[in-house]
């Protein structure tokens, strides 16, 4: 399978799980690596250091210690103050920081940050030097192909980017003002393919092993970046690392498969946030592992199971439940 390189870091795979607010942190990101991503990328974290003292920023700051490659991705729209939250997450062990021009989030967008800063090309050309400059790290930048449909940008970025010492680039194939609608298209990161030539990552509705392959072909990407497809589907990285590199579709994990990741993934929620936060976050993930297995006889019915599952405000009552429902579907509401 071909790699690539990030500064110092070999990529030994072309799938790369992409930061998302609220999913991607530490527990998920353990998982996905183990299941085959070649890199995981952290949740965003502000670039105003004065606001990581809250809860919700510590558990963002966590890094794995036994990684060799903590990505931590970073979202402002001042250069000082960008470049000052690189050179901490640098000092506090990160090896690449992911700067965020992507992000479509009205909140984000509403401080000019994430892809509100593709509007702004003299901003975004001086934040990424004020980053590249702050620390020896790699720095690398994750963007949409523009502000709305009129005024797709990305290749213009993407060459600024490059000039300023980028060292590789995510584009969600989709503008700011599309925000999730719509289909992603691909035809600006072929033409991003063309005019840069540091590592590239095609991202949006890659959903699939044959997609992934098709993307790939038809971008001249060095990887794809997997963000939705992967929330309760972590194993679509093994899939597709393995359609890649035999051509060959692995069979989707038998339900007992599904019920020991799934298991293993709410255990180390309840290890990571404790057992209050974990029990509720443990929650959405369970309702996309289940969402995602609809084609399968055992979850057909797992509506009333998660309605019941939701209501769970005890660690190993969650644990039994799920459990129960593989064993017996049939009863799982009553385990619940």
């Amino acid at each position: 399978m071909a790699m690539f390189q990030i500064g110092p870091h070999t990529i030994d795979s072309q799938v790369i799980l992409a930061p998302m607010a609220g999913v991607t942190d530490l527990p998920f990101r353990r998982l996905c690596k183990r299941l085959g991503a070649g890199m995981v990328v952290s949740e965003m974290i502000t670039a105003d250091t004065r606001l990581w003292h809250t809860r919700k920023s510590s558990y963002r700051l966590q890094k794995d210690q036994n990684d060799s490659l903590n990505v931590v991705q970073i979202a402002g729209g001042d250069p000082e103050m960008m470049a000052e939250a690189a050179r901490v997450n640098a000092a506090n062990g990160a090896h690449i920081i992911d700067i965020n021009m992507g992000c479509p989030a009205k909140k984000v967008c509403n401080k000019a940050a994430g892809s509100a800063l593709l509007k702004d090309e003299k901003l975004v050309r001086d934040i990424l030097q004020a980053t590249v400059a702050a620390v020896e790290l790699p720095v690398t930048l994750k963007i949409r192909t523009g502000w709305d449909t009129h005024n797709r940008n990305g290749e213009s970025i993407a060459r600024i980017a490059e000039d300023a010492g980028i060292q590789a680039l995510a584009v969600h194939g989709r503008t700011r003002a599309c925000g999730y609608k719509g289909d992603a298209e691909y035809d600006t990161i072929a033409r991003i393919r063309k005019a840069i030539n540091i590592p590239l990552f095609a991202n949006g509705d890659i959903n699939s092993p044959v997609k992934a392959r098709q993307v790939l072909d038809y971008t001249g990407a060095d990887a794809v970046m997997l963000g939705r497809p992967a929330q309760g589907n972590p194993w679509i990285f093994r899939e597709i690392s393995h359609y890649l590199s035999t051509g060959k579709v692995l069979p989707s994990p038998a339900a007992e498969e599904v019920r020991d990741i799934l298991l293993e993934h709410l255990e180390a929620l309840y290890l990571f946030y404790g057992h209050y936060a974990g029990i509720r976050i443990a929650r959405k993930h369970v309702g996309w592992y289940l969402r995602n297995r609809q084609d399968s006889t055992l979850f057909k019915n797992s509506e009333s199971f998660r309605n019941e599952f939701n209501r769970i405000e005890e660690t190993e009552l969650q644990l039994s439940a799920i459990r129960s429902f593989f064993t017996a579907p049939d009863k799982a509401e009553a385990a619940a």
